[in-house]
């Protein structure tokens, strides 16, 4: 994990580790290339970020609406973040400091929290893939910050800005697997799947005679890859990039094959909350902000360019 001295990077309160015990829900998350590159620890992406959060734009005054969702997360002084701590590059907690989580997700999150509160005053609840919903509709949490594919049939239930990040599925097998290349070397396999993600539907339709297997949080996922209880796992390219980088026992083989958006999670019909979000994002892609924090998380495991920012309102349901 990256370290830094800047207070900015040290805000995630004690309570949200005390509420993800309480809640008891297992984390789920999930890149665009999965060649590990720069190392995310060095003092240049920590610097990088700093700068970023310190001059993080804030909301004017007139745009956080009276009795809106912004006005009471304001006065509550905590965004409630669904978002895994155990997402390499997205969002991880540093075990020799719980109250540090970092990678896009998360840093993301804290900006949001500072564009509406002036501070990045987080607290996290990670998700399982099929709790996201309802920690929306409960109110639990304010907004889901984990790679979460923008659906029409999700968007029935929540509401989605953005999308915020552009990936796919891929396809990861042991290290020293040599006879999976990608996904057309999944006939006839026991393929592994998270719970509730579109590869539960995309690897029937592409390979009609794979043994499809469901877990319900990537972790538990990895963990029956590497025991073998399957032959691949397909999942997000990002969540995969993230995991090979920090699990030289997986690998990355062949090219997504598909193309997913992510959006972030609110309340359903929240129009209010939604463009405020969306101004937002707007925001920290012309000044900058979106691809140094790209730069500095996903960016650091990957060999290629800072992509473009997703167009905001480009796919259905967003």
């Amino acid at each position: 994990m990256r370290s830094s001295t800047s207070p900015f990077r040290r805000v995630l309160p004690v309570a949200a580790v005390a509420l993800t015990a309480m809640l008891g829900l297992a984390a789920c998350s999930s890149d665009s290339s999965a060649v590990p590159g720069a190392d995310p620890t060095s003092s240049s992406a920590a610097s990088s970020l700093d700068d970023v959060y310190k001059n993080a734009v804030v909301a004017d005054a007139a745009d956080i609406l009276p009795d809106s969702t912004m006005a009471k997360i304001k006065e509550r002084g905590t965004l409630i973040v669904a978002e895994a701590l155990d997402a390499p590059l997205l969002s991880q907690q540093d075990p020799a400091n719980p109250d540090d989580v970092e990678g896009f997700d998360a840093d993301l999150a804290k900006l949001l929290a500072i564009y509406i509160l002036g501070k990045p005053s987080v607290q996290i609840v990670p998700p399982a893939s099929e709790t996201r919903e309802a920690l929306l509709q409960n109110g639990t949490v304010d907004v889901v910050f984990n790679t979460y594919t923008i659906t029409e049939e999700r968007a029935t239930q929540v509401s989605f800005a953005g999308p915020y990040l552009e990936s796919g599925l891929a396809v990861a097998v042991k290290a020293d697997n040599t006879d999976i290349k990608g996904i057309d070397d999944l006939g006839g396999k026991t393929v592994i799947v998270g719970a509730n993600t579109p590869a539960v539907t995309a690897v029937p339709e592409k390979q009609p005679t794979a043994d499809v297997v469901s877990f319900a949080t990537d972790p538990q996922a990895m963990q029956a890859l590497k025991q073998g209880r399957g032959d691949a796992y397909v999942q997000d390219f990002t969540l995969l990039a993230s995991n090979a980088a920090s699990d030289s026992s997986i690998k990355v083989v062949g090219q997504p094959f598909t193309t997913e958006a992510y959006g972030i999670g609110l309340g359903h019909d929240d129009e209010d909350f939604k463009k405020f979000i969306n101004d937002w994002l707007l925001k920290i892609q012309k000044d900058g902000t979106w691809g140094k924090v790209w730069d500095a998380t996903l960016g650091s495991a990957v060999e290629s360019s800072t992509p473009d920012a997703p167009e905001i309102g480009s796919v259905p349901g967003s």
